[in-house]
């Protein structure tokens, strides 16, 4: 996998080069600014960019933007935003579209599990922070998901990171048929149409969302 790495932290941005490339990929570039970013993954044409939000020159969205940026000129190449904190003005659409993940850097306290993500994400899928998706549904008039039960809650935020039935089972200490049942319900008090494309249901319930919010 070719990853580009946007990220104007110079210990964060090497550390993350020498993660990635102990892990077998590739980084033909990793840049601390908006506009730099922008020109290596038009130059590199990696799978993936990992891209911090706040980030030269105006320290503010600029990350976010170019990731918005570069899913309108290069569609192919999938996007992982990493932050301290939630933003959301260009996340939705980013996210309605899949090969699109929203970490919190704080909450990341697993190695494989980022590296997983960022393979899950390269590959087409999402990888969505809880804290991001309920930011993304409590901003708009009223609460989309007010009829869903706190455990149904649980188990939306960990469809929207892109787990299987048996992955929330496992992390939940659930049975399948329970992660089953709670889908099911969640799907229907959404008014969505169930699939048995883990993917496809993911997106599905975030489009819902963002047609709601």
């Amino acid at each position: 996998m070719r990853v580009v790495i946007g990220e104007d932290s110079a210990l964060f941005r090497e550390g993350l080069v020498l993660l990635l490339r102990d892990a077998g990929h590739e980084v033909p570039a990793a840049v601390g600014d908006a506009p730099a970013l922008l020109d290596a993954v038009a130059r590199e044409a990696p799978d993936l960019a990992v891209v911090d939000i706040r980030m030269p020159p105006d320290m503010e969205d600029d990350g976010a933007r170019a990731a918005a940026e570069i899913r309108r000129e290069h569609p192919g190449v999938a996007v992982m935003l990493l932050s301290q904190h939630v933003e959301t003005r260009h996340t939705l659409d980013l996210v309605a579209d899949g090969g699109f993940g929203y970490l919190l850097k704080d909450r990341v306290l697993d190695v494989d599990d980022f590296l997983d993500a960022l393979r899950r994400v390269a590959d087409g899928g999402s990888a969505l922070d809880p804290e991001v998706v309920a930011a993304l549904v409590g901003g708009g008039r009223g609460d989309p998901l007010s009829a869903l039960s706190p455990r149904e809650r649980e188990v939306l935020g960990l469809m929207a990171e892109g787990r299987t039935n048996a992955g929330i089972a496992r992390r939940l200490w659930l049975t399948d048929r329970t992660v089953e049942t709670h889908v099911r319900s969640i799907l229907g008090k959404l008014g969505i149409a169930a699939s048995d494309d883990d993917h496809r249901r993911v997106l599905a319930v975030l489009a819902h969302l963002r047609a709601t919010t």
